[in-house]
């Protein structure tokens, strides 16, 4: 994996290998079951806390962009990249939610444009 960590950024080393995982899988660069590197593994080839990986691979488990098969390692998940369609889900539910408190479109745009600046 070609994968970077600039420990002079203000973003933590945990949400820049996420991201960079992340985009690997969605350019296709790691494909369905593609063996990722252990935790240890790789902690070490980034010079980063095995506990920074671990986290990681937990949350894209979670996100079901990893799945871990107990001793043979943790692998790029077969559903490949959920995450757009867990966004769309994601809006789908908060523009249903909105409709229901009968917010406006404009408000409800301006909710979602406020929550990313913030993010």
């Amino acid at each position: 994996m070609d994968i970077e960590i600039d420990h002079a950024s203000s973003t933590p080393p945990f949400e820049q290998l996420r991201m960079q995982i992340l985009d690997l899988v969605k350019s296709e660069k790691l494909v369905a079951g593609t063996k990722i590197p252990t935790v240890r593994g790789l902690a070490s080839q980034l010079h980063i806390a095995p506990n920074t990986v671990a986290r990681t691979y937990r949350e894209l488990e979670q996100l079901g962009v990893i799945e871990t098969r107990g001793r043979l390692g943790s692998f790029v998940a077969a559903s490949g990249d959920p995450t757009r369609a867990k966004a769309q889900q994601a809006a789908t539910e908060y523009a249903q939610a909105v409709r229901r408190l009968g917010i406006s479109d404009e408000d409800a745009a301006a909710f979602v444009m406020n929550a990313l600046e913030g993010a």
